[in-house]
């Protein structure tokens, strides 16, 4: 016994799998290979993350319309008091 832990054999879940975001698919290239959160930023907007895994085309969604990256990082800077 050398003391390091025996790693388990399972297999692994993922974000990632096609199909994982309930039928969602990239307004840039069509792929369902998603990896999608739902986060809220640092305003208090609730906004769904979506990341492609085929052309890497990121989207930032908030009441059904896509919200700019500026905008993203507009709502997501803290307030300095």
């Amino acid at each position: 016994m050398n003391g390091i832990p025996v790693q388990r054999s399972t297999s692994p879940s993922s974000l990632t799998q096609a199909g994982a975001t309930r039928g969602g698919t990239c307004p840039s290239c069509g792929s369902t290979r998603l990896t999608a959160l739902v986060m809220t930023l640092t305003d208090g907007t609730p906004v769904r993350f979506s990341s492609c895994h085929e052309c890497e085309h990121r989207t930032w969604t908030h009441d059904g319309g896509e919200l700019q990256f500026t905008d993203v990082l507009a709502r997501a800077t803290k307030v300095k008091a």
